[in-house]
């Protein structure tokens, strides 16, 4: 089984999520376009054996790590046992819900080291994916199973991050620093409402502001995800858009 040496485990978000996305698309590999094969290897006479995505997409099905204790957190250990006493498809989810508490728990102990607004960004980034159960249960298309290597590297100074960890344009009006508590941050934000539905301000969901108006929104009032507002430097709002479209 490979295991990658301590000194060389990914450090920054985009490293982590980048490893996350290598290894999910080795299990959904395994539990979809080679899912005969999967499903012959994981044997009921044989050990406990677990199932593990590996950064270069690939899978395995194999026995735990002798070390104890182990380099990495382990997945799920005697997923074969289940196989023969349940429906191949409720099998098939149950390893599936399995492996995404394990992919999450790798990446959030190679992000230890991580700050409070780093682990926010690497959970949005992950959460933009479907998971391995939605994907083996046909709740989202598997069309999203591998995303590209680098949706999650890319990051403009455009945009702040306020101690919520959302994305925020570059308003001196946001910046909020890092010792504030989430109360606090409620109290400040308190009477924010979105320019789209009215909704007043939650710091449990993702806002974005327009550089032009300095009006706030809902992400999904104007269909930006975190994801994508790290890839723009000036957001305008779909009114300023208008606006600026007018002769």
């Amino acid at each position: 089984m490979e295991m990658a040496s301590i000194s060389s485990n990914p450090r920054t978000v985009e490293e982590i999520f980048k490893d996350y996305s290598g290894r999910r698309g080795g299990i959904v590999r395994a539990l979809t376009h080679d899912v005969d094969e999967f499903y012959g290897i994981c044997d009921p006479e044989k050990d406990n054996l677990c199932l593990y995505g590996h950064p270069n997409e690939n899978w395995e099905v194999s026995l735990p790590a002798e070390e104890v204790p182990p380099e990495l957190p382990e997945p799920a250990l005697g997923i074969n046992f289940a196989r023969d006493g349940m429906n191949r498809k409720d099998w098939l989810s149950l390893v599936a819900v399995h492996s995404d508490c394990w992919l999450l728990s790798v990446s959030f102990y190679l992000g230890a080291r991580l700050n409070r607004n780093e682990r926010k960004r690497l959970f949005s980034l992950i959460n933009d994916l479907p998971t391995v159960f939605e994907v083996v249960t046909e709740k989202k298309p598997a069309k999203d199973m591998i995303p590209g290597a680098d949706s999650g590297n890319k990051s403009k100074s455009g945009t702040k991050r306020s101690n919520d960890g959302q994305v925020r344009s570059s308003m001196p009006k946001v910046a909020v620093e890092e010792n504030y508590e989430e109360e606090d941050e409620e109290d400040e934000h308190g009477d924010t409402q979105c320019g789209s539905c009215g909704g007043n301000y939650n710091g449990d969901e993702f806002w974005i502001g327009c550089d032009i108006c300095e009006r706030w929104y809902h992400g999904k009032c104007v269909k930006i995800t975190p994801a994508k507002a790290e890839t723009i430097k000036q957001y305008k709002c779909p009114y300023c858009v208008m606006k600026r479209a007018r002769p």
